[in-house]
Parts: C-alpha cells; sequence; structure tokens
C-alpha cells in the first residue's frame, strides 16, 4: 500500500463518513447602500456540457477576461443548500478553534501556505498591520492534519476542492483555451489535480477593525494586487468590499449574487498565455456603513499549475500569433510555478516596496518580474 493510500486508510478513521451539522452561519443582509458596481458577465457554465455550448462560453470568457478581469459563474454544481454548508463549516474554523489550537496549526513555512494565516501578519501602511486570518488547506486535504473541530467535516471539505477543480476549474480552462484557439486541454493538462502543488481551499476572515487603523490605511484593508496562481474561485458573500479597477482607472466594488461565483485571472494565467488573459488587480476595503462592523467571510478556491512546469507562453496558439505575445519577463526566464508561488508567498506583505512609476503605485521585484501593489 502506498504511502497516500495508507493515509487515507488511516484518515477515513479520523474523518467519519457521518455529516455533523457544524453550528448554521447566518449570513448577515446585503448593503443597502447605492454604490458604484462593475459590469460584470454572468457565465452560466451548464452550458459548458456541449461542444456548441464551450464554443458560444469561449467568446463570453474571453471578452470578461480582457475588458473587466472578473466574471461571475453560476450554476455551478453546488445548490444553495450545499452553498450554506460550506460557510457554516468555514465559519467553525475560526469561531470553534480556540487561539491555541490555532497557534498549533499556523503556517509552518512562509513559502507553503498550509494552515493558520493569523492576524496582524502583513503590514498595510504607517505601522498598521492587517486583521485578516485565514485557513488554508492544500487541495489534497490528507496532506496535513487539522484541528479538532473541523475534522468531521474534512471529508465534505475534500468533496468541495475536487469539485472546485474538476467541476469548475477544467471547464473555465477549457473556456480558457478555445478563446485563444488551442485545443481544449491544453490548459487543463497543465493543471492536473495530481501534479499541482499547491492549489487550495481557503477560508477567510476579514475582523473589523478601529477608527485608527482605518485612518492610516485610508479604509484599505488589502491593498491593490494580483493573484499567484492561475485562477482564482470565489464563494459570492454578502458583505461589501471587494473592488476590481476597471479598465478607466477606477475603483468599483463588485456586487454580490446568491450563489454565484466571481472568477478571475490571476498571474500564472498571464505567464501562460502571453498577457492576453491579464492577471486582475483587485482590492478590499471598509465594508459599506450599514456592514461596517460585521466580520466578512469567504470561501476561496485558489488554482495553480503543477509545480515543476516553466511558466512559458503558449506562442503556438494562433492569437498570439496574429496580436503578439506579451512577456512579463524575457525569454527563456520564466519561473517554473514551484519558483514564481514560493517567492511571490515569502515576499507578500513582508517586504519593504518602492514607489513606482504610476501614481499610488508600489512595486517589488519577485524573480526578475515587476509585481505592482495599488493603493
Amino acid at each position: 500500500m502506498s504511502l497516500s493510500s495508507f493515509l487515507s486508510y488511516l484518515l477515513s478513521f479520523l474523518w467519519p463518513a457521518s455529516r455533523p451539522d457544524p453550528p448554521e452561519y447566518t449570513p448577515p443582509p446585503v448593503t443597502q447602500e447605492d454604490l458604484d458596481y462593475a459590469s460584470l458577465a454572468i457565465i452560466d457554465l451548464s452550458k459548458a456540457a456541449t461542444p456548441e455550448g464551450r464554443k458560444e462560453l469561449a467568446v463570453e470568457v474571453s471578452e470578461a477576461l480582457r475588458s473587466q478581469g472578473f466574471f461571475y459563474v453560476i450554476n455551478h454544481g453546488y445548490t444553495q443548500e450545499q452553498t450554506n454548508r460550506i460557510f457554516s463549516i468555514a465559519d467553525v474554523t475560526f469561531e470553534e478553534v480556540s487561539e491555541r489550537e490555532k497557534r498549533a496549526y499556523s503556517m509552518k513555512s512562509q513559502s507553503v501556505y498550509q494552515g493558520y494565516k493569523p492576524k496582524q501578519t502583513w503590514n498595510l501602511a504607517s505601522g498598521v498591520r492587517d486583521q485578516i486570518e485565514h485557513y488554508n488547506i492544500n487541495h489534497r486535504v490528507n496532506r496535513a492534519a487539522h484541528p479538532t473541530a473541523l475534522r468531521p467535516y474534512m471529508n465534505e471539505v475534500d468533496d468541495f476542492a475536487r469539485h472546485c477543480h474538476f467541476n469548475i476549474l477544467y471547464p473555465i480552462l477549457r473556456l480558457l483555451a478555445l478563446g485563444l484557439d488551442l485545443p481544449e486541454d491544453t490548459l487543463v493538462n497543465q493543471h492536473k489535480f495530481e501534479d499541482v502543488g499547491e492549489s487550495s481551499v481557503r477560508f477567510m476572515k476579514y475582523h473589523p477593525r478601529t477608527d485608527y487603523e482605518e485612518l492610516k490605511t485610508k479604509n484599505v484593508w488589502l491593498k491593490g494586487h494580483t493573484d499567484i496562481g492561475s485562477i482564482t474561485i470565489l464563494w459570492s458573500q454578502p458583505v461589501g468590499g471587494l473592488q476590481i479597477l476597471s479598465p478607466d482607472g477606477h475603483w468599483r466594488w463588485v456586487r454580490h449574487i446568491d450563489n454565484a461565483l466571481v472568477i478571475n485571472a490571476g498571474d500564472v494565467m498571464e505567464f501562460l498565455c502571453g498577457g492576453y488573459y491579464p492577471s486582475t488587480r483587485h482590492r478590499v476595503i471598509l465594508p459599506p456603513s450599514d456592514q461596517r462592523n460585521i466580520a466578512r467571510l469567504g470561501v476561496f478556491y485558489f488554482a495553480m499549475a503543477a509545480d515543476h512546469m516553466r511558466l512559458t507562453p503558449h506562442e503556438e496558439s494562433e492569437v498570439l500569433k496574429r496580436i503578439g505575445v506579451r512577456r512579463l519577463c524575457p525569454p527563456g526566464q520564466e519561473p517554473t510555478m514551484e519558483e514564481w508561488r514560493t517567492h511571490r508567498t515569502k515576499s507578500y506583505g513582508t517586504v519593504e516596496l518602492t514607489q513606482g512609476r504610476e501614481k499610488n503605485v508600489e512595486e517589488e521585484i519577485v524573480h526578475g518580474v515587476v509585481v505592482k501593489h495599488y493603493n
């Protein structure tokens, strides 16, 4: 019996197949404020079941990523009840685990994003640090042990990770490949579940801050940034705060839609697709006034490519041959997936940033690539 099979066999005793009910998480009401919302496409993923549907959706998804950087997904295979339950499990992660146990399951390395990221890990501005908790779970959930309160639900978290990877990520990658006139499985083959090192489920909680912290950071909870990986799957939640940097240079709010997903491209997609799908610039700010003292609970799936793979553009794409390749670094100097995620994870929120050429933009150099942070 292989080591992974033995671990699965052993953990089946620790994570029972029964479905105990977690304390129910009740989402807060949606804001009633009149906000400047981004106009984002809504993609019906059920249409991807047929070749004709994929051809139609490929045009919509490509246009959405190239024009706005975000799009919504509906009919993704999870019911509202299943979504509610995964948010309840996410809340257990923070409310039913003691601070002592959180420390025992904290991240052991800044280069590997597994376990708890405690509050005040990152420097935001003027000496103010973040008030964000994460709990990161590798897509192969049995690679590590988990806090006692979470163990009864790990079979469900495993199902959730696999659903995100196979039933949401793969269809989206196929659509993006079609948008570049590449064979459908080109990008899927670079994201095989068994080859990927650090794709992860993330449960996340933004805690309310003091007036002093809001003043010093100009209400920014998480600086404008791009994501490290290829595709980010965010399960829409009602507390506002997420904003996208629109093409006209204005920050606009992302509206909540019940049981919808918010999808964006990360740095890896920009590498692999020669800039055709640019990495999306987004940030989190103070929620609207009618949600100001409410903690903001998030559920994510962050997808990465296979660790061993070099992040080289698909120059064979007929689209890229026609419009040209936009590179993040010179040919032959592209990092591997493992190098990119390791270096970006280590540096985020910990290194001293320098003022860039653009107004309100700070920069750092990661593996020879200029990484921008938007204030």
